[in-house]
């Protein structure tokens, strides 16, 4: 099998070559991929010492998949001529998550959508998987009407641009430009990730409320949503309040939620027993408590949710729908 990782250098990526370590994923050849500037830079993995392609030279090789985590323009601009070449792309960026033709898979929600004529999937964006994989076993059991989540996302989520700017106004030294912020991140919580829209919701708001709908396969979801960037390594926190169709007995919702796949619950609040983003670092599973009752609102819930943004908000999800088409023998 012939695997190219396109963003090989970055956040995500170098998480990516991690995550095929642990789940011992198959590879007979490797195409490490990255920016004009690190092409001939030598990559090691699995103790073996790779060159670094650029994107045109990796698509004349043909790879069987390839994982993208290179921003939005590269793969709008190279998934297409991976896929006309036979190549099954797996997108992180959210320049594929919309459109009608490519599949936004969670492999434990909606894997069965992929088949051997698929060619570009998208990955969703972090803040989303972790919640629809928690709210799916419970929305197929009680039926979801309305979700409000507030985010508490890790400023690694912008990348090494923001990882800069917290070291920098960490260690008290001159912030490099550009800064990824135009506040503070360190000791600080900024109510704004990504750009804002005309209706002054940001895009990462914006795309909780989208992506949801499709996953879950529910265009007409009441959602809302208010995303914040925090000071914290490792993980995405969210305080979802969820409203059913049907009661949503408490003791059901625990069985529900311990027999999911890839959903952990910690839940004993008179021990202090719930996530946080402590917990989901370097972890693949998402992490969720504080479960209780709405005690404003008729058939409605209160949770927390926590995931490391990094695995199974981005490398984790990618590795494991690569798995499943591996799985299926659609290559």
């Amino acid at each position: 099998m012939k695997l190219a990782v396109v963003g090989v250098t970055g956040l995500v990526g170098t998480e990516i070559l991690s995550v095929l370590d642990e789940m011992s994923f198959k590879v007979d050849e490797f195409l490490p991929i990255a920016s004009a500037s690190s092409k001939g830079r030598l990559l090691n993995w699995r103790n073996r010492e790779y060159e670094i392609l650029d994107i045109e030279e990796a698509v004349r090789l043909k790879p069987d998949i390839a994982i993208f985590s290179a921003g939005g323009e590269t793969s709008l601009a190279w998934a297409p001529r991976f896929a006309e070449v036979g190549t099954f792309v797996i997108d992180n960026s959210s320049a594929w998550r919309m459109n009608s033709d490519c599949p936004l898979v969670v492999p434990e929600i909606n894997a069965d959508c992929i088949s051997d004529q698929t060619r570009i999937i998208a990955n969703p964006n972090c803040s989303t998987i972790q919640m629809v994989l928690v709210l799916c076993p419970l929305h197929r059991a009680f039926g979801i009407e309305r979700i409000v989540v507030s985010t508490y996302q890790s400023f690694t989520g912008t990348g090494m641009k923001a990882v800069r700017q917290y070291e920098a106004e960490k260690n008290g030294i001159p912030v490099p430009e550009p800064r990824a912020y135009k506040h503070p991140i360190f000791q600080n919580c900024i109510p704004q990730c990504d750009s804002f829209l005309e209706n002054n919701y940001t895009k990462e708001e914006m795309k909780l409320v989208h992506e949801t709908r499709k996953i879950l396969g529910n265009n007409a979801l009441r959602i809302t949503a208010t995303a914040v960037r925090v000071p914290v390594f490792g993980g995405h926190s969210e305080s979802v309040n969820v409203q059913f169709k049907t009661h949503p007995e408490l003791t059901r919702v625990y069985e529900l939620l311990k027999s999911f796949p890839g959903v952990v619950v910690l839940d004993d609040p008179e021990n202090a027993v719930y996530p946080t983003p402590l917990n989901a670092h370097k972890k693949n599973e998402v992490y969720v408590g504080r479960i209780r009752k709405d005690l404003s609102e008729e058939n409605a819930l209160n949770l927390w949710i926590t995931a490391d943004n990094l695995r199974k908000g981005a490398a984790t999800n990618a590795v494991q729908i690569a798995q499943y088409i591996v799985d299926h023998q659609f290559i």
